[in-house]
């Protein structure tokens, strides 16, 4: 690759100089996440409620090389004073953030005869009060990073169950993602005026700890990429280059944006996302 093309892609997606927060950051989407903003220069905050994983996680992106760094630390979102306690780990550690993460999020399924209320509580708590609640306290260390043409930047986790009415019993959690989408439009519009941009991911099937059940193991992960119209589940890559649009440079004019990651699924699929195929 030449000069020319490093500098023009360094222009649009380098993150370096930036700091970022990934909340649920030690597994899955989120430390997919993590380990594409720390390839791209970012100082990396990674917390979730096992701090262990999330410092296992720091020290081996810390070893790939990059320009970027991670640390990793315990937080929890569920709670109220969950997030205080999270938002004071952040100012401990940095004085700025131009990057938030919102990944923290926890699913339940169960049949509509036994759904339980505590699985509402739980997940809504998590999913959508925690995104919320952390969000609006970290405000104004993202309105003191963003500026004009160069915008802090929120991305939220929502989900193409969010979007598409499925048949999976996971009531709570595709009623909590599709919050998330109309809650990102909200912020979105809210924070426009004051340099900070507010996005979500809808992704479809990712090989994770909350699909494991479904995606963890390659013969389970190709079954299920039979139901995706492009005929596969999603790959690291394809969050990593997603992440990079929306927190470079080249996603400085976008906001409000739902992103669906899904192969697809959210335009073509009438189904259950785990039905037999």
């Amino acid at each position: 690759m030449n000069e020319t093309m490093n500098a023009f892609l360094a222009r649009l997606y380098s993150l370096e100089g930036k700091t970022a927060l990934v909340t649920g950051g030690a597994t899955g989407i989120g430390r997919m996440i993590a380990t594409a903003l720390v390839q791209a220069g970012a100082r990396v905050l990674i917390a979730s409620r096992k701090a262990a994983d999330c410092e296992a996680v720091a020290a081996e992106l810390n070893a790939l090389g990059s320009t970027g760094t991670a640390e990793g630390f315990g937080g929890d979102v569920s709670s109220e004073q969950g997030v205080k306690d999270l938002v004071a780990a952040v100012k401990a550690r940095t004085e700025r953030l131009d990057i938030l993460f919102n990944n923290a999020g926890v699913t339940w399924g169960a049949p509509m005869e036994s759904f339980p209320w505590g699985a509402w509580e739980k997940v809504m708590n998590i999913n959508v009060t925690g995104l919320f609640t952390l969000t609006r306290e970290l405000l104004p260390m993202l309105e003191a990073s963003g500026k004009p043409g160069d915008p802090s930047r929120v991305v939220n986790l929502g989900s193409v169950m969010g979007s598409t009415p499925m048949t999976d019993p996971t009531y709570s959690y595709s009623t909590s993602k599709a919050a998330v989408h109309h809650l990102t439009q909200i912020l979105a519009n809210t924070l426009a005026g004051r340099n900070v941009t507010v996005n979500a991911f809808a992704p479809g099937p990712f090989q994770s700890k909350m699909t494991a059940f479904a995606t963890g193991t390659d013969e389970k992960a190709a079954k299920i990429g039979k139901g995706v119209p492009l005929g596969r589940i999603g790959l690291p890559d394809d969050i990593a280059a997603a992440a990079l649009f929306l927190c470079g440079h080249g996603g400085s004019y976008v906001t409000g944006q739902i992103l669906h990651l899904d192969g697809g699924l959210h335009a073509n699929y009438p189904g259950g996302l785990f039905d037999e195929h």
